[in-house]
């Protein structure tokens, strides 16, 4: 298969149906699950399908090296390589890396000023210039409504995307009326689109059930997606 061919069978055409880079230009996005379901893999597919469809991203990671977020990207390649048979495979990650940067943020650290000014020393030095954003690893339990109304506002200044994973706790049931469980449950509202990560048992597999979409790009709701916890790889249910 080749590259053309790979990004529109790409499962995630359906959060994003447009497998030629066109359609929306912003969107904030959420990944929820529990510790070790998978949200990173969900976030580096996201960026892998943007870098494929020839965007920058820049992937924030929060609490880990930037040698362990490289090694997911790699390792997440390599398994759509030979998910997907694609052809020039080494070529075609050489052509994509540039696209990409790493930023590492220690947990106490972080913060949206923190982040814009690393980010426009990188636009103002015409160095990069992103089109999507991962940020990995941020706890929303201690995160304020205000600082996630300024990602939305940097979201809309940059016009770029923007997808978060978010850690759920199995003790704390607490939900909004869209169903978008803690602790993001009183800031779903600041989120285009939310998915929540379900592990199936029985099935040996995790369910992907996207509980809010008002981006108008899937008419789908519910369980759209699967991942397979063997290869961390997305699958059309």
């Amino acid at each position: 298969m080749n590259r053309k061919e790979m990004n529109k069978n790409n499962p995630l055409r359906a959060l994003s149906p447009d497998a030629n880079g066109g359609g929306i230009s912003q969107r904030m996005g959420l990944v929820m699950a529990r510790a070790g379901i998978g949200k990173t893999a969900i976030l580096v597919q996201i960026a892998l399908d943007s870098l494929l469809r020839g965007k920058k991203v820049l992937h924030v990671n929060i609490g880990q090296s930037f040698e362990k977020t490289k090694i997911w990207y790699e390792d997440i390649f390599k398994d759509m390589v030979e998910t997907y048979k694609l052809e020039n495979s080494a070529e075609i990650m050489d052509e994509i890396l540039p696209n990409r940067i790493i930023m590492t943020f220690k947990e106490s650290s972080f913060s949206k000023p923190k982040l814009e000014e690393r980010l426009n020393d990188l636009i103002y030095q015409n160095i990069f210039r992103p089109d999507c954003l991962m940020i990995d690893g941020l706890d929303f339990s201690n995160t304020d409504r205000q600082s996630m109304v300024e990602m939305r506002e940097l979201m809309e200044a940059m016009d770029l995307h923007i997808w978060f994973s978010a850690l759920l706790h199995r003790e704390d049931e607490r939900t909004s009326k869209n169903g978008v469980p803690a602790p993001c449950h009183e800031i779903d509202d600041l989120f285009d689109t939310v998915v929540l990560l379900r592990p199936e048992v029985e099935k040996k597999s995790v369910a992907l059930d996207v509980i809010k979409d008002t981006t108008g790009s899937t008419d789908e709701s519910g369980r759209i997606l699967d991942l397979d916890p063997s290869t961390l790889m997305l699958t059309r249910v």
